[in-house]
């Protein structure tokens, strides 16, 4: 990618990922993208990771490199009247515990972005990895987390994992009539076997009533990705 808005790592992004009710999402769906699915299943990810040696326009800013993020995320795809089908994600809310990137990702993406305190923890032994996500919101603490084998390995081709990682496009609604797209570059991402995992969250308290339906479910999969240098372009309008 030539002169990347943002470059950065995303290490460690741990997911829980529901299957869903399409119908749930239609009212978040931007203009001229469709829903993305796997196996005839639509999913919602809960998306913990850490964002290391962060740069805007090449330069790092103090207090502002390392941090982790906690998003809420659904899967989608445009055609692209040049290029084809292009598959990415649309977030309904992202967290993290520095406001200057809240103010920056909602001023020029129009993502959803929220600053709360944050947590995190990885825990390393011969045996296993252990990753947890941590936040504060509404005066209620909030956690998810899962045990792991301590080798990462490469995925099958085509399999679910796949699917969830190798979106490559970020799709935000500007309006009810325009769509801002940015592209997201990273190598193919290696994952770890989860051997268990915990979910401790209300939320329809953290999301709003209508995600409270998630608290009855459990994820349909959950993974942890080691992640990689990623580079995020600069945002521009889908044609109408």
């Amino acid at each position: 990618m030539q002169n990347p808005f943002l470059t950065a790592e995303w290490r460690r992004l741990l997911m829980l990922n529901y299957a869903v009710n399409p119908e749930v999402l239609l009212p978040y769906l931007p203009a001229g993208v469709e829903l993305d699915w796997w196996n005839e299943t639509c999913y919602v990810s809960l998306v913990g990771f850490r964002f290391l040696n962060t740069k805007v326009k090449g330069i790092g800013f103090p207090g502002h490199r390392n941090f982790p993020e906690i998003n809420l995320r659904f899967y989608v795809k445009y055609q692209d009247p040049e290029l084809g089908w292009k598959r990415g994600v649309v977030f309904l809310r992202e967290l993290v515990p520095v406001p200057a990137i809240t103010f920056v990702a909602n001023t020029l993406y129009r993502e959803q972005y929220k600053t709360v305190p944050m947590q995190y923890r990885w825990t390393e032994t011969e045996q296993n990895l252990e990753v947890e996500y941590s936040w504060k919101q509404k005066g209620q603490q909030y956690s998810f987390s899962a045990t792991t084998l301590p080798q990462a390995e490469d995925m099958p081709a085509g399999c679910e994992a796949e699917f969830i990682t190798e979106h490559y496009w970020g799709y935000a609604r500007w309006d009810a009539q325009r769509t801002m797209e940015y592209a997201v570059e990273h190598p193919r991402w290696q994952t770890y076997a989860v051997q268990n995992f915990l979910c401790q969250l209300d939320f329809g308290a953290a999301y709003g009533q209508e995600f409270a339906f998630l608290n009855d479910l459990q994820p349909l999969s959950v993974f942890l990705a080691e992640g990689s240098g990623i580079e995020v372009g600069q945002g521009h309008f889908i044609p109408g």
